[in-house]
Protein backbone atom coordinates (compact mmCIF):
# COMPACT_ATOMS: atom_id res chain seq x y z
CA UNK A 1 0.00 0.00 0.00
CA UNK A 2 2.59 2.71 0.71
CA UNK A 3 4.26 2.15 -3.06
CA UNK A 4 0.64 3.31 -4.31
CA UNK A 5 0.41 5.94 -1.92
CA UNK A 6 4.00 7.25 -2.99
CA UNK A 7 3.13 6.78 -6.78
CA UNK A 8 0.21 8.94 -5.85
CA UNK A 9 2.06 11.46 -4.37
CA UNK A 10 4.63 11.97 -6.42
CA UNK A 11 2.15 12.33 -9.50
CA UNK A 12 0.53 14.97 -7.65
CA UNK A 13 3.32 16.55 -6.79
CA UNK A 14 5.02 16.44 -10.49
CA UNK A 15 1.28 17.40 -12.08
CA UNK A 16 1.53 20.51 -9.58
CA UNK A 17 4.88 21.47 -10.52
CA UNK A 18 4.12 21.06 -14.40
CA UNK A 19 0.88 23.69 -13.69
CA UNK A 20 3.16 25.92 -12.04
CA UNK A 21 5.62 26.12 -15.14
CA UNK A 22 2.65 26.47 -17.62
CA UNK A 23 1.61 29.21 -15.35
CA UNK A 24 4.65 30.70 -15.77
CA UNK A 25 5.03 30.76 -19.03
CA UNK A 26 1.82 32.59 -19.37
CA UNK A 27 2.48 35.18 -17.10
CA UNK A 28 5.79 36.24 -18.36
CA UNK A 29 7.19 39.45 -17.42
CA UNK A 30 6.65 41.67 -20.58
CA UNK A 31 7.97 44.90 -20.84
CA UNK A 32 7.19 48.72 -22.91
CA UNK A 33 8.49 51.77 -23.42
CA UNK A 34 7.58 54.50 -21.27
CA UNK A 35 7.97 58.14 -22.01
CA UNK A 36 8.43 60.44 -18.68
CA UNK A 37 7.47 64.00 -19.93
CA UNK A 38 8.82 65.92 -16.58
CA UNK A 39 12.28 64.53 -16.67
CA UNK A 40 12.15 64.42 -20.84
CA UNK A 41 13.24 60.59 -20.91
CA UNK A 42 12.28 56.98 -21.46
CA UNK A 43 12.04 53.88 -19.52
CA UNK A 44 11.47 50.36 -19.74
CA UNK A 45 8.30 49.58 -17.44
CA UNK A 46 7.97 45.89 -16.44
CA UNK A 47 4.28 44.39 -15.61
CA UNK A 48 3.85 41.16 -13.19
CA UNK A 49 7.12 39.68 -12.11
CA UNK A 50 4.49 36.33 -10.71
CA UNK A 51 6.17 34.19 -13.34
CA UNK A 52 9.51 33.99 -11.39
CA UNK A 53 7.73 33.21 -8.06
CA UNK A 54 5.74 30.10 -10.45
CA UNK A 55 9.28 29.24 -12.11
CA UNK A 56 10.63 28.65 -8.64
CA UNK A 57 7.67 26.80 -7.28
CA UNK A 58 8.02 24.52 -10.16
CA UNK A 59 11.66 24.29 -9.75
CA UNK A 60 11.32 23.31 -6.04
CA UNK A 61 8.30 20.95 -6.45
CA UNK A 62 10.14 18.83 -8.98
CA UNK A 63 13.06 18.60 -7.07
CA UNK A 64 11.29 17.15 -4.08
CA UNK A 65 9.39 14.60 -5.96
CA UNK A 66 13.01 13.47 -7.64
CA UNK A 67 14.38 13.48 -3.66
CA UNK A 68 11.36 11.21 -2.60
CA UNK A 69 11.19 8.80 -5.70
CA UNK A 70 15.22 8.47 -5.49
CA UNK A 71 15.21 8.27 -1.61
CA UNK A 72 12.60 5.26 -1.91
CA UNK A 73 14.48 3.80 -4.51
CA UNK A 74 17.96 3.95 -2.45
CA UNK A 75 19.28 6.02 -6.08
CA UNK A 76 20.85 2.09 -6.54
CA UNK A 77 23.68 3.05 -4.24
CA UNK A 78 22.12 1.38 -1.03
CA UNK A 79 20.61 -1.69 0.03
CA UNK A 80 21.08 -5.60 -1.98
CA UNK A 81 21.22 -5.76 -5.46
CA UNK A 82 18.04 -6.07 -7.96
CA UNK A 83 17.71 -9.59 -9.36
CA UNK A 84 18.61 -9.88 -12.77
CA UNK A 85 16.24 -9.70 -15.67
CA UNK A 86 14.03 -7.07 -17.75
CA UNK A 87 13.08 -5.29 -14.87
CA UNK A 88 16.43 -4.11 -13.60
CA UNK A 89 17.54 -3.20 -17.22
CA UNK A 90 14.79 -1.26 -17.74
CA UNK A 91 15.14 0.10 -14.54
CA UNK A 92 18.68 1.39 -14.90
CA UNK A 93 17.64 2.91 -18.08
CA UNK A 94 14.13 4.28 -16.93
CA UNK A 95 17.32 5.98 -13.71
CA UNK A 96 19.08 7.54 -16.10
CA UNK A 97 16.40 8.70 -18.38
CA UNK A 98 15.14 10.09 -15.09
CA UNK A 99 18.04 11.95 -14.10
CA UNK A 100 18.79 13.73 -17.50
CA UNK A 101 15.29 14.59 -17.85
CA UNK A 102 14.82 16.21 -14.45
CA UNK A 103 18.23 18.14 -14.91
CA UNK A 104 17.17 19.61 -18.10
CA UNK A 105 13.75 20.72 -16.78
CA UNK A 106 15.49 22.38 -13.75
CA UNK A 107 17.72 24.07 -15.90
CA UNK A 108 14.77 25.13 -17.93
CA UNK A 109 12.91 26.46 -14.53
CA UNK A 110 15.88 27.86 -12.59
CA UNK A 111 17.06 30.17 -16.18
CA UNK A 112 13.71 30.90 -17.05
CA UNK A 113 13.16 31.94 -13.10
CA UNK A 114 16.33 34.11 -13.57
CA UNK A 115 15.92 35.84 -16.44
CA UNK A 116 12.54 36.40 -15.76
CA UNK A 117 13.28 38.49 -12.98
CA UNK A 118 16.10 40.37 -14.60
CA UNK A 119 15.06 43.74 -15.54
CA UNK A 120 17.22 46.48 -17.16
CA UNK A 121 17.27 49.44 -15.59
CA UNK A 122 18.42 51.83 -18.69
CA UNK A 123 17.36 55.15 -19.15
CA UNK A 124 17.61 56.70 -23.01
CA UNK A 125 17.23 60.66 -22.74
CA UNK A 126 15.37 62.95 -25.72
CA UNK A 127 16.77 62.15 -28.76
CA UNK A 128 19.09 58.97 -28.37
CA UNK A 129 17.98 55.64 -29.24
CA UNK A 130 15.14 53.96 -26.81
CA UNK A 131 16.44 51.67 -24.65
CA UNK A 132 16.62 47.96 -24.70
CA UNK A 133 13.55 46.20 -22.52
CA UNK A 134 14.84 42.96 -22.39
CA UNK A 135 12.67 40.14 -21.45
CA UNK A 136 12.39 36.24 -21.12
CA UNK A 137 12.07 34.35 -24.64
CA UNK A 138 9.02 32.53 -25.37
CA UNK A 139 9.23 28.66 -24.55
CA UNK A 140 11.53 28.17 -21.88
CA UNK A 141 9.01 27.93 -19.62
CA UNK A 142 7.10 25.62 -21.85
CA UNK A 143 9.96 23.40 -22.40
CA UNK A 144 10.94 23.29 -18.74
CA UNK A 145 7.00 22.18 -18.52
CA UNK A 146 7.24 19.58 -20.88
CA UNK A 147 10.56 18.13 -19.25
CA UNK A 148 8.92 17.90 -15.68
CA UNK A 149 5.91 15.88 -17.46
CA UNK A 150 8.28 13.99 -18.77
CA UNK A 151 10.53 13.87 -15.78
CA UNK A 152 7.26 12.74 -13.67
CA UNK A 153 6.33 10.04 -16.11
CA UNK A 154 9.48 8.26 -16.26
CA UNK A 155 10.27 8.68 -12.59
CA UNK A 156 6.79 6.91 -11.94
CA UNK A 157 8.06 4.06 -14.41
CA UNK A 158 11.17 3.90 -12.75
CA UNK A 159 9.99 3.31 -9.36
CA UNK A 160 7.57 0.49 -10.68
CA UNK A 161 10.55 -1.51 -12.77
CA UNK A 162 12.78 -1.00 -9.70
CA UNK A 163 10.25 -2.36 -7.66
CA UNK A 164 9.75 -5.34 -9.87
CA UNK A 165 13.66 -5.97 -9.99
CA UNK A 166 13.74 -5.75 -6.04
CA UNK A 167 11.43 -8.73 -5.77
CA UNK A 168 8.45 -6.24 -4.45
CA UNK A 169 5.52 -6.88 -7.05
CA UNK A 170 3.23 -7.50 -4.55
CA UNK A 171 2.76 -4.16 -3.71
CA UNK A 172 0.34 -3.87 -7.08
CA UNK A 173 -1.77 -6.53 -6.37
Amino acid sequence: MASKLLLIAVFVVDLIAFGLAVAAEQRRSSAKIVHDPDMDYNYCYYDSDIATGYGIGAFLLLALSQVVIMASSRCFCCGKALSPGGSRACAVILFMICWLTFLIAELCLFAGSVRNAYHTRYRTFYGDNPPSCQTLRKGVFAAGAAFTLFTGIVSEFYYVSYTKARGGSSYYK
